[in-house]
C-alpha cells in the first residue's frame, strides 16, 4: 500500500468545489497536480510512466448534443524488474456538442478534456486521489479513515462474509444517504444517485456500501453523457 498512501491524498491547493450544474458540491480535482503526484512516484512521464491513447470516438446524444471518448492505457516502470508494468485501461468523456442556456455549443477541446479525464480513471487504479473518491474530503478539510478493527492479536485476518438476505434495512439507507451527503451531494442528487443502483436487499445494499466509489464514478460517468 505505499505507493496508494502516497498518492492517496491532494493538496487543499489541487481541489476546488464544483458551485453549478449536475454536479454542484462535488469536487473537482486538478489534473495537473495528478501528473506531479505520479512524476514524484514514478519519475518524469515518459521515463518513470507513460501512457498511450488506444482510441477516440464520439456518440450522439440527446437533443441533438455528441459526447466524446477517449481510452487510453497507463503505463508505469518497474525499476526492481527493469520492465514496463503491464497496461491499466482508463475511459474518459466529455462533451464535443452541448446544449447550453443560449443553444448548442462545440467545443474545440472536448479530445483533450476526454484523454485527461480517461488518464485520472486509470489512475485511480494507482490509488491517485483515492482519499477523494472515499468521501474522506468535505469540503474544507480531510476527515479521519475510521480505524480498522484488528482480529485476533491485531494482525489484519480475512473475515469470510456472512450471507445477507432480505430488504434493504433503514440503517443501510442512513448510512448510504449520510455517505451522498457527506460528499457535497444535496437530495436531488442523492436521490439520482440512490435510484441509479436502486438496492432494494441487504445483499445489493452492502455490495453499493463497499464498492460506493466505483459505483459513484459509474454514476458521474453517465451524468457526464447526458
Amino acid at each position: 500500500m505505499e505507493i496508494w498512501n502516497a498518492l492517496s491524498k491532494p493538496p487543499k491547493s489541487a481541489l476546488k468545489q464544483i458551485t453549478g450544474g449536475r454536479l454542484k458540491g462535488m469536487t473537482d480535482i486538478n489534473p495537473q497536480w495528478r501528473y506531479k503526484a505520479m512524476t514524484e512516484q514514478f519519475g518524469v512521464c515518459g521515463e518513470g510512466w507513460t501512457y498511450e491513447i488506444d482510441k477516440m470516438w464520439i456518440e450522439p446524444g440527446a437533443d441533438g448534443q455528441v459526447c466524446a471518448f477517449a481510452k487510453v492505457t497507463l503505463y508505469t516502470y518497474m525499476e526492481h524488474l527493469n520492465s514496463w508494468s503491464r497496461g491499466i485501461s482508463g475511459i474518459g468523456g466529455s462533451m464535443l456538442v452541448a446544449k447550453e442556456k443560449n443553444g448548442l455549443y462545440t467545443s474545440d477541446e472536448c479530445y483533450k478534456m476526454a484523454v485527461t479525464d480517461a488518464l485520472s480513471v486509470a489512475m485511480k487504479m494507482l490509488g491517485v486521489a483515492s482519499d477523494i473518491y472515499e468521501g474522506l474530503w468535505d469540503g474544507s478539510k480531510y476527515r479521519d479513515a475510521p480505524p480498522e478493527r484488528p482480529v485476533g492479536d491485531g494482525v489484519q485476518e480475512y473475515e469470510p462474509k456472512k450471507q445477507m438476505t432480505g430488504e434493504i434495512t433503514e440503517p443501510q439507507k442512513k448510512k448510504l444517504w449520510a455517505m451522498m451527503k457527506s460528499g457535497g451531494m444535496d437530495n436531488e442528487q442523492a436521490k439520482s444517485f440512490f435510484s441509479f443502483k436502486n438496492p432494494k436487499t441487504k445483499e445489493e445494499a452492502s455490495d453499493f456500501i463497499e464498492n460506493y466509489d466505483v459505483y459513484l464514478d459509474e454514476f458521474m460517468e453517465s451524468m457526464d453523457g447526458k
